[in-house]
């Protein structure tokens, strides 16, 4: 039975816990701990050292990130820091901490948890699934027939002058203290965007907010795409993180 630390790294949280790779169970409570201000590299990395060092882990890692990650090494960072760009992740992680460790975008992580055990496990995995996640920002994972198309940051299409996660975000929601209604209405021209260039079958909204999915889910209009909350909630990161260093 194969079990892996996972760890997922947003723009106000990092939370962690291992897991059981054969049933996408959490082996652990999650401990979340604060994502330092300002989110440079040496302090998110003794935040996650820290996050080791509390389940006592010297087994491998999975690590994600909110940006475009290559060979371990960061290539974007819209919701963090700027100086991670160019970050060789993998390695600072792996030295700081002393495990093997695996780096992955973190839309991409829990892209992977939802089409494994959660929302799209269901779905037979043909035809192309797409993945939001709307927090901090928008993060996006694509499946076609199963195969995870990586990097993706549909976060940052632009929409009316804008990446579209200034807009849909759920950071938005909060800062403009909109209605459900008014966001909904955000997040239904993005979503209605990412149809027109993508034609998912299936489209999962994950992220915080697929806890209050009856909020806004039901003002959605128009979509060809069937649209559902994720199923594994907050913890989508966590699991895809440690699935992905499996």
């Amino acid at each position: 039975m194969a079990h892996v630390l996972g760890i997922d790294i947003g723009g106000t949280g990092i939370k962690g816990a291992p897991v059981d790779l054969d049933t996408g169970k959490l082996l652990a409570d999650r401990i979340k701990l604060d994502t330092p201000r300002p989110s440079q590299p040496d302090a998110v990395i003794e935040v996650v050292r820290q996050l080791v060092s509390d389940f006592s882990w010297n087994g491998p890692a999975g690590i994600t990130f909110p940006g475009v990650v290559m060979d371990g090494v960061i290539r974007t960072a819209a919701n963090v820091d700027k100086s991670w760009i160019g970050t060789d992740a993998r390695t600072e992680f792996g030295k700081a901490t002393g495990l093997t460790v695996n780096v992955i975008n973190d839309a991409d992580a829990a892209g992977l948890a939802e089409m494994k055990f959660g929302a799209g496990a269901g779905a037979g995995q043909k035809g192309t699934v797409l993945l939001l996640t709307l927090g901090t920002g928008i993060g996006s994972a694509l499946f076609i027939d199963g195969t995870l198309v990586p990097n993706t940051e549909f976060g940052h299409i632009e929409i009316r002058g804008k990446d579209a996660e200034k807009r849909a975000a759920e950071s938005v929601r909060e800062e403009h203290d909109l209605s459900w209604g008014k966001w909904a209405g955000h997040v239904d021209e993005y979503l209605a965007h990412m149809e027109n260039l993508l034609s998912p079958k299936l489209i999962i909204i994950g992220g915080g907010i697929s806890r209050k999915s009856d909020k806004f889910l039901p003002l959605l209009t128009g979509l060809r795409a069937t649209v559902v909350p994720a199923k594994m909630l907050n913890n989508a990161g966590i699991i895809g993180a440690a699935m992905a260093a499996g």
